[in-house]
């Protein structure tokens, strides 16, 4: 039995129990009491179930749990009856009811003994990820995939289905972005990083499970155009002290360390996390700028590493004030410091392909990046119903990063550019609270009413400067020197109702939104203030036609608001010859979403297949302007993207040592835009797909790989190449599952490819970087009724 049927079970016996007490004051009342105990360690075992069962019909009558000195004791007053002692990982002992029975049955000291093979068993169901649907999303249960092992919660994103995660860090949902991503249901400082230090803190060990919700109801925050990934992270339920230590080393250089500890009883259960280590991220690039006009090329060739050393700390509380009351407090800190050295190394062709000009470009970054996240939650669940609650919570949080990049020029032929220095700072900072309240009213077992309210404040601010080395000083650059100022207040009210029975299933609902949005350029005083308010319905509808075939179908409509990355107009000029920055003045992208989906299971085979439509107004695209051999990247709304896909998922297991799940995803798009008299209107594709191997080998040997597929796709400027690599891991499990050896491998072959072309009528560009082989080998090791691997304390990102 795993931890959550066990969970379950026990508030089945709970319930049951209030009713046979509640009939139980005018019979007879028969008490039994005991000990239960480990066999080996003669020490007590607390949480053991004791189930009251009937004889005739095996039905629960009465049921109870040990305390923690492994003593029980429960009352009945039924007349033929069976005792059953039982703890998950131990063999059962079952009594029968003694003949001549007296008021108390005492059944003195119990001992269980370990059932191996059953507790093989369970590790093995819950090392499994698997995924299972509900009418408005698909939960993807994170297990403890060999390939994962030690690995950040982007890699694991790029094993959910639907999910891909590029070379970049950027993440797609069924091939597009735009994806909002929610911690535990609510925004979070761990996934609010910017650009690819989102979700760096979180690694694959803390995540319970991740929500994937292509078509979202109203109930959920409308931001994101092509759906939600809730990572629902673990909170240790067992009683007692529980937890893990791990220790990894990798190659690149990397070494980390975690600790997680909890300790729970009746009223109150306290959870902490700790992980600390560093870690190198080399990066090599190839680039060129051909200059159509006069001939002339510019080669680049690129090699930098972020050297790291991070700190991540949690500690939070659940106190439960009764059956009924829940306060939840966490505080969460993680500091990343960053050292950065580069080079980039350029040449100059002309147009007889003779080197005229070459010249080196180093860079050295120092950077300090400290995260502080709080959270407030209370939890009201009312008698009535199981599912009728009142949840009210609070969240803050906080980043700032204080960085230096020194760049120098150093010319080795030629003129083409002179020697000199750069100096790069920024001073930015970010906070952000969201205040939200949700109130869940079931009127019967097939009608439910959700409604609530959230408000998001999140106010930026980012000073930066360019300053030059002139004549023995530096002197700021006033053309690349500003302050930005971004507000931004959002306020959601919500009302969804449903209807669910055996066989059909409807979910109607509308959410209100007011946005004000205020930028502030304040060297040039360059002021936007944007208000608008919208109205976003969904409707989502599922019918199960047989046992082993459903359908589900759903409509939203949905906005991508244009974060700090693309508003910013700053960045860091690391190449001087391919620059990107943002853009304050960009509207919102608005999505009408449409999908059908089928749920198969044909014997031990599971399949999924669904279809889509995305219609998206105001696109914001990238863009690039080319000027003196230099390309400047900015965004832009440039007009409508008409998306229709289809989706397949399945999952095979044709023997117990060996099992197959395959994700593929195709579709079509429609581009009509104008951007300054240039048409963009056209056609174009992408499918990506992925292939997942698990076998058990013989002494216990556990082996997994993953093969991933993205073709090459169009852009408005900028095509994409393909990406294909492989990423495998190997485990095995000794001192009874309680210690665990990993060895995984990210990117196996080195194959995978960030490739991109952009051709003009004045200019061709061409990009190809890669990040190399990650191999991570990591023991851990599980104490009290912790299991192993529960936390790495891994850093990892793109």
């Amino acid at each position: 039995m795993t931890n959550k049927q066990l969970k379950n079970s026990l508030s089945i016996l709970t319930l049951l129990f209030s009713m046979c007490f509640l009939n139980a004051q005018t019979l007879k009342d028969i008490e039994i009491i005991g000990v239960v105990l480990d066999k080996n360690t003669k020490q007590p075992i607390e949480s053991a179930t004791i189930l009251i069962a009937d004889n005739k019909t095996l039905n629960p009558i009465h049921g109870s749990t040990t305390n923690s000195n492994g003593s029980f004791s429960l009352t009945t007053n039924a007349t033929n009856f069976y005792i059953e002692v039982s703890f998950i990982g131990y063999k059962k002992s079952i009594f029968n009811k003694p003949k001549n029975t007296t008021k108390l049955i005492d059944l003195k000291t119990i001992y269980l003994e370990e059932d191996l093979e059953s507790l093989s068993e369970v590790t093995i169901i819950a090392e499994k990820s698997t995924t299972e649907f509900r009418l408005d999303k698909r939960i993807f249960n994170v297990g403890s995939d060999l390939a994962s092992s030690g690995s950040s919660a982007l890699e694991v994103l790029n094993n959910v289905p639907s999910v891909n995660v590029d070379i970049e860090g950027q993440i797609s949902l069924r091939g597009s972005q735009g994806v909002q991503i929610l911690i535990n249901g609510k925004p979070s400082v761990l996934a609010s990083g910017d650009g690819n230090n989102a979700l760096g803190t979180i690694t694959a060990e803390m995540i319970e499970k991740i929500e994937v919700v292509t078509n979202p109801s109203a109930k959920y925050d409308a931001e994101g155009t092509s759906g939600i990934l809730n990572i629902i992270l673990k909170k240790d339920q067992k009683k007692g002290i529980n937890g893990s230590v791990s220790v990894n080393i990798g190659d690149p250089s990397s070494q980390s360390f975690g600790l997680s500890i909890n300790r729970r009883t009746e009223n109150l259960n306290i959870f902490s996390q700790l992980g600390l280590g560093k870690r190198t991220f080399p990066r090599y690039t190839d680039g060129t700028n051909y200059n159509v006009i006069n001939d002339e090329l510019i080669t680049n060739n690129s090699y930098n590493e972020m050297r790291e050393k991070f700190y991540n700390f949690l500690l939070g509380s659940d106190f439960f004030l009764n059956e009924n009351n829940v306060i939840t407090l966490s505080v969460n800190y993680a500091y990343e410091k960053e050292d950065t050295p580069g080079t980039n190394n350029y040449s100059r062709f002309d147009e007889n392909n003779n080197l005229t000009d070459q010249w080196q470009r180093t860079e050295f970054t120092l950077a300090d990046n400290p995260k502080w996240g709080y959270e407030l939650q209370y939890k009201k669940d009312f008698d009535n119903h199981e599912d009728h609650d009142l949840l009210f919570s609070a969240i803050g949080s906080s980043f700032s990063k204080d960085s230096e990049s020194d760049f120098e020029d150093i010319v080795s032929l030629g003129s083409y550019t002179e020697n000199g220095q750069e100096k790069n700072l920024t001073d930015y900072g970010r906070l952000e609270y969201t205040f939200k309240l949700d109130y869940t009213r079931p009127f019967s077992e097939k009608y439910t009413l959700e409604t609530g309210a959230q408000y998001y404040i999140q106010d930026v601010f980012n000073d930066y400067e360019v300053q030059n080395f002139v004549t023995n000083s530096w002197v700021s650059d006033p053309n690349l020197t500003n302050v930005f100022e971004y507000n931004q207040n959002v306020l959601g009210l919500y009302a969804t109702t449903s209807y669910e029975d055996e066989k059909w299933g409807l979910k109607l609902g509308a959410r209100l939104e007011n946005t004000d949005l205020k930028t502030l350029l304040e060297t040039t005083n360059e002021k936007r203030n944007q208000n608008y308010s919208n109205l976003f319905p969904s409707v989502h509808t599922s019918y199960k036609i047989s046992e082993t075939l459903s359908l589900q179908a759903g409509y939203s409509k949905r906005i991508n608001r244009p974060g700090l990355r693309e508003l910013n107009p700053f960045s860091v000029r690391r190449d001087n010859f391919n620059i990107s920055q943002g853009n304050p003045d960009l509207d919102p992208e608005f999505t009408d979403s449409y999908e059908i989906t089928s749920i198969m299971k044909i014997g031990d085979v599971s399949l999924n297949l669904g279809v889509y439509h995305r219609y998206t107004t105001d696109v914001i695209e990238e863009t690039i302007t080319y000027m003196d051999d230099i390309s400047t990247r900015m965004p832009l709304n440039i007009g409508t993207n008409n998306v229709s896909g289809i989706e397949f998922n399945g999952k095979y297991s044709p023997a117990n040592w060996a099992t197959f799940s395959a994700d593929a995803n195709f579709n079509f798009f429609k581009r009509k835009g104008e951007f300054e008299g240039t048409s963009f209107n056209f056609t174009g594709d992408l499918w990506s797909s992925k292939l997942n191997s698990q076998f058990k080998l013989p002494a216990g040997i556990e082996f997994e790989i993953t093969g991933n597929y993205r073709s090459p796709y169009k852009g408005v400027i900028e095509n994409r190449g393909e990406e294909i690599y492989a990423d495998a891991g190997i485990r095995k499990k000794v001192f009874k599952g309680k210690v665990i050896i990993n060895l995984s491998a990210q990117d196996v072959f080195a194959s995978r490819k960030f490739i991109s072309s952009t051709t003009q009528s004045n200019y061709i560009l061409n990009r190809n970087s890669t990040r190399g082989r990650f191999i991570t080998l990591g023991v851990s090791y599980g104490f009290g009724k912790g299991e192993a691997m529960e936390f790495s304390g891994q850093r990892r990102r793109f």
